[in-house]
């Protein structure tokens, strides 16, 4: 997975939030850069080195989303009318017609659904079951899924989020299957191509109810998602809003700032103590303003990680020399005054240093 997609369609950011946000704000693309999804997904890689857990709960989020559309759509097909159930299959269609209408609410960890989102996601994964079942003893009785053509299973949940009713965006049974597996295989299995390493007896019952018992409901990955997801937010995600949040700047930039700093510091120094020592006059120490600055600029933009020249253009560093601008409103405001108290302290260090070495007396040896 190359780039992180949405779990939830046409997402609209708060501009109002007067906070940092939420990690589940985050993954739901309520955020905007640099707190953004992408942003984070590019910090997941790059910094955490743990990118396959945020790709599991991406994917399982697509998961459920693609059980949504299909339990979406076959109701609807139910709704409007169809062909006489058969016994195995009642129980099925009494379920979709009490479901209620399925709305496209944030795939997120348990702990942040309502109390509708909760039950209409319980009574989907028992469609979806039941559905498995009537199907397992009665391969005809397929609610006329089969006739149907289906998406590749790598379609995104944008794509399936929307209404239209046409071949090109039908899920079929299958494609849930193979999304299930997919995940299974991909990071759940010992020896995985992306293993994550979870609790073993949550690897277990994830690997029992989809190979012996068949499953592939969204509730088989719950409690996978909520670990995932609480994981992230323990270990990973206060290092996320303090990198782009309270600075600008990615790690790989700090070290090179961080040694140009020191370099010119040095050279500000040695430069300073040769012209006092050669009793040069004022004027000419007055070219001790240029290492001092470049020296006390850098090091304090490698100390508070945050370059405030560039956090008052509103711009923001999510790989090296490559930026975004800052389009997270209290972000931006946030940065900006913290670019304002570093341009402070670098003019308030840059002046003492400049006037010490400029108006010493010199003496030559």
């Amino acid at each position: 997975m190359s780039a992180p997609v949405a779990s939830t369609p046409s997402p609209v950011p708060d501009l109002n939030r007067n906070r940092l946000p939420t990690l589940f704000e985050v993954l739901s693309r309520r955020t905007l850069p640099p707190v953004d999804l992408f942003s984070f997904y590019i910090y997941m890689r790059d910094q955490q080195r743990s990118v396959d857990y945020l790709d599991f709960w991406l994917d399982v989020a697509q998961h459920m989303s693609l059980c949504r559309h299909y339990v979406r759509e076959l109701r609807r097909s139910v709704l409007v009318g169809t062909p006489e159930l058969d016994k195995t299959s009642k129980r099925s269609s009494a379920i979709l017609e009490n479901m209620g209408d399925m709305s496209y609410s944030a795939a997120g960890p348990s702990m942040y659904q309502s109390e509708k989102d909760k039950d209409q996601d319980a009574q989907m994964s028992a469609f979806l079951r039941e559905e498995r079942r009537n199907n397992h003893e009665s391969p005809h009785s397929s609610n006329g899924r089969q006739a149907r053509p289906s998406t590749n299973i790598s379609s995104t949940p944008h794509e399936l989020g929307t209404d239209s009713n046409s071949p090109a965006h039908t899920v079929a049974r299958q494609d849930i299957r193979a999304s299930a597996e997919k995940i299974l295989y991909t990071f759940l299995l010992p020896g995985a191509e992306r293993e994550i390493t979870l609790p073993g007896s949550i690897t277990q019952d994830v690997t029992t109810a989809i190979e012996e018992y068949g499953r592939d409901d969204p509730e088989v990955f719950d409690v996978a998602k909520d670990y995932v997801f609480q994981a992230m937010e323990r270990d990973a995600f206060p290092g996320f809003l303090r990198m782009k949040a309270l600075g600008n700047l990615i790690p790989p930039t700090l070290i090179m700032r961080l040694i140009l700093g020191l370099v010119s510091m040095f050279g500000g120094f040695w430069a300073a103590f040769i012209l006092i020592f050669l009793d040069e006059t004022r004027i000419t120490r007055l070219w001790l303003i240029l290492p001092f600055t470049v020296g006390v600029y850098c090091l304090a933009s490698y100390q508070y990680s945050l370059d405030p020249v560039l956090a008052l253009i509103g711009l923001s560093e999510y790989t090296p020399f490559n930026f975004s601008r800052v389009r997270e409103p209290y972000v931006r405001k946030l940065l900006a005054r913290r670019a304002v108290m570093v341009l402070a302290v670098t003019l308030l260090i840059d002046a003492a240093l400049c006037v010490l070495f400029i108006l010493v007396p010199g003496k030559r040896l």
